[in-house]
């Protein structure tokens, strides 16, 4: 008897191992970049049922599926920290744009910005299954037009303890923290009591706390110390969006912003950054005017525009601001898209006042400014940073990166490139070419840093039980394509592409495999 139970372990022992000794997938012969931040090292990672189950020297695994990454770059796959995917990643669940980048998850729901009912919105990802995983932040913006509509003014007790029960419960749906900007409506019109509230319940559900500052430029030291203050007073980490110096009077000054950032976390506060690696920003036209002027809703806008009185004040206040920021015109502000006439995409506002006629003067500019807001608007890229600080800031460490995008259509408008090229332009431009940084620590930050932040334990590292997001690419040939006149182009070099386990992108081609989710927070609470 004993020797019959002996034999059935030996056998037993024998069927277990050879099962462990299978893999659905081994990349073999890469320069690992394990996203640590430690050194590459040549080697091999085995993935099986979309996780990554062993990696190193590999001999002892068989696999369905091998890819030889002789001379090519293995990593995780990238984690994108500012996006705005919430409609496109369900019209183009296939996220090209992303995908050919490098990124297999995006964190969306920034710049207060994000679905209304986040555990709905994280359900419909998991339902189109995206190529892409996805997870949301709850957007400030969102959650005070929900209670408060576009007024000015500042919440009543019960409307402020309506927005906190609404940020507790985005929490609880899966949102991995809160999200403001600060220079939108109508999160402009917040002061900074009402954020501490909102933060602390974002904070009590583990979340983090992620900023469009309220100024950019020339009150950037205030906006900075403003978002260090509400993590301070919420005892929330916080992350601040798209670091940068706009207005030519400020350039070079981010050294200055940067000390703030460094003193914090030096006295023990979890602030952290993110960028991205161009010279121009993007957003709406509406930002040229004043806040005030938008109280209200686009009827009260518009009777403002349509009253000489206040058209006139509106006006001044836009000269002034441009007048700060030691530009002569407004021809750094390129338009996107603008929906009225789209034959003014890719035209500066400088352009576009002489083609209706008016002299080449800031007032007249300012002019057909307010004419395109009261139209609804556009999309522009604004011209208003240093390449200095570009680099001064992706020097910094505690830098992470983001393209601030959403899911473009192929030819609509004329987005930002960042959209298409943000990671392969740092790759490419200002790691391989230019050296600002190094390839271990630009791979740590766009991985296991972005990862750590907002709480995306199982993702960011090249490590045994982590989820299989990897990418291989190739150091020479990666390359941002895209370009602010021709911005539709997909990035080069990114070999293969793989989302929890499952292979996106082979020989720099899309499958059309769709095997990305929805990523929850810390404090997500399972209802059914």
């Amino acid at each position: 008897m004993k020797k019959i139970l002996l034999l059935a372990g030996i056998i037993s022992s024998s069927l277990l191992v050879k099962a462990q000794l299978t893999a659905d997938l081994i990349i073999r012969n890469g320069k690992i970049y394990d996203g640590t931040g430690n050194s590459w090292y040549y080697g091999d990672v085995a993935v099986k049922d979309g996780k990554i189950i062993k990696t190193g020297y590999i001999t002892n695994i068989r696999a369905s599926r091998t890819i030889d990454a002789k001379g090519l770059l293995v990593a995780p796959g990238f984690i994108d920290v500012h996006g705005h995917i919430e409609g496109g990643i369900i019209t183009t669940p296939t996220a090209n744009n992303y995908i050919f980048d490098g990124v297999t998850t995006v964190v969306t729901g920034n710049c207060g910005g994000s679905a209304d009912n986040i555990g709905s919105f994280l359900q419909e990802v998991n339902k189109v299954r995206p190529s892409i995983n996805v997870a949301s932040l709850i957007g400030h913006n969102t959650v005070r037009a929900q209670v408060m509509n576009r007024d000015n003014r500042k919440p009543t007790m019960q409307e402020q303890q309506k927005m906190d029960a609404l940020v507790d419960q985005a929490m609880k749906e899966g949102a991995v923290g809160l999200s403001t900007g600060l220079i939108y409506i109508p999160g402009t019109f917040a002061e900074t009591e009402e954020v501490i509230s909102l933060a602390k319940a974002a904070a009590k559900n583990k979340g983090v706390y992620a900023s469009h500052i309220r100024n950019e430029e020339n009150q950037a030291v205030e906006a900075v110390n403003e978002a260090i203050n509400i993590g301070k007073e919420a005892n929330i980490p916080v992350q601040i969006s798209h670091f940068k110096i706009g207005g030519r009077s400020n350039w070079g000054k981010s050294d200055v912003t940067l000390n703030l950032v460094k003193e914090a976390r030096e006295n023990g506060w979890d602030v952290t950054i993110d960028q991205y690696p161009y010279t121009a920003s993007s957003t709406n036209l509406g930002i040229r005017l004043p806040d005030w002027a938008f109280a209200g809703g686009n009827d009260s806008l518009k009777a403002r525009l349509n009253n000489p009185a206040i058209r006139a004040q509106i006006k001044k206040a836009m000269l002034a601001q441009l007048a700060g920021y030691k530009f002569k015109n407004y021809s750094y502000a390129v338009v996107a898209n603008y929906p009225s006439d789209t034959s003014m995409n890719g035209k500066n506002i400088s352009e576009i006042n002489k083609l209706m006629g008016r002299k080449a003067k800031a007032r007249f500019e300012a002019e057909t400014i307010m004419d395109m807001v009261e139209k609804g608007g556009a999309q522009m890229v604004y011209n208003s940073m240093n390449e200095v600080d570009v680099k001064n800031i992706m020097k910094y460490p505690f830098s992470m990166f983001g393209a601030d995008a959403g899911v473009p259509v192929p030819g609509r408008g004329m987005p930002h490139p960042r959209g298409y090229g943000t990671n392969a332009r740092v790759l490419g431009k200002y790691v391989r070419d230019e050296k600002v940084i190094t390839m271990e620590d630009a791979i740590r930050r766009m991985t296991s840093l972005a990862a750590q932040k907002f709480g995306l334990s199982d993702r960011g590292l090249l490590l045994p039980n982590y989820a299989a997001d990897i990418v291989i690419f190739s150091e020479s040939e990666v390359n941002d394509m895209a370009t602010f006149l021709k911005p539709h182009a997909y990035s080069k070099g990114f070999k293969y592409v793989i989302v929890n386990g499952e292979l996106v992108v082979e020989n720099e081609k899309h499958l059309g495999t769709k095997s990305g989710k929805a990523l929850y927070g810390q404090a997500f609470v399972k209802t059914r």
